[in-house]
């Protein structure tokens, strides 16, 4: 097993004494501690310019406001997590097929759970998986109901690389992708994270009436023909609403 590193083992035995004290002077965390006060300076010193510790006028540490923003977001995953999930088994057991549950990180996608398919196949989906946000059903139905700036923003800077064979690299092509998603409320993807699967998401909302995640059903290719798409696409436009309800989303019609 490889050994840890010290520096960031140290560094973890500074911040843990927060855990116990909302503020400490340099000195306290050195008797605390009991790390020599050179160490503890760099340390400091490091935590402080990564905004994982503050400092007052008084001289005295606390951590930084860094913390609440991750915070916030681990709570707001798990929080979806835990009110998927039942859904998400719901709907599993209604289809058989994989079911995963996307949010938004920065340009890409994050897998934050995932219930396997019931047929012997292996799908590119796993918990802390990444995608971006052009490719795969999942994904796109984000970018889909993104704020249409913040969604051109993002074509502008993206570049479009292939992944899979069915990757969308043609940027009016997935323009009237995203359109299409925005008018059905679903999206549809062919072998575009991995050849011969599929998978057909719908967009999840907060009580801002903000996209805040999605969730797929996902599976080979042979089980998403034409003719299932209605059915199918419908029970993920159910999971997802009933999730965004549960979130605190109220939909005006």
């Amino acid at each position: 097993m490889q050994s840890k590193n010290k520096t960031v083992v140290r560094s973890m035995d500074i911040l843990n004494l927060f855990l116990t004290h909302s503020k400490l002077s340099f000195n306290e965390m050195v008797q605390l501690s009991g790390i020599p006060k050179t160490s503890v300076y760099r340390m400091v010193m490091s935590l402080e310019e990564m905004g994982l510790l503050d400092k007052d006028e008084d001289g005295k540490y606390s951590l930084g406001l860094l913390f609440l923003q991750f915070g916030h977001l681990v709570a707001e995953r798990l929080d979806i997590r835990q009110v998927a999930l039942p859904i998400m088994q719901k709907l599993h057991d209604e289809v058989g097929e994989a079911v995963n549950l996307i949010v938004q990180d920065g340009k890409e996608a994050i897998y934050i759970e995932k219930l396997d398919t019931k047929q012997p196949v292996r799908l590119y989906t796993a918990i802390g998986r990444r995608t971006p946000l052009y490719a795969g059903a999942c994904s796109r139905v984000i970018l889909s109901f993104l704020p249409h700036h913040e969604r051109e923003e993002y074509l502008d800077e993206i570049e479009l690389k292939p992944i899979a064979s069915g990757t969308i690299t043609d940027k009016e092509k997935l323009r009237l992708l995203l359109k299409e998603s925005q008018e059905t409320g679903y999206t549809v993807s062919y072998s575009e994270l991995e050849n011969y699967t599929s998978a057909i998401a719908a967009p999840i909302f907060n009580h801002k009436g903000e996209v805040t995640a999605g969730i797929s059903i996902a599976g080979l290719d042979v089980n998403y023909q034409q003719e299932r798409l209605p059915e199918l696409s419908e029970k993920v436009k159910n999971a997802a609403h009933e999730i965004s309800r549960k979130l605190g989303y109220i939909h005006s019609m």
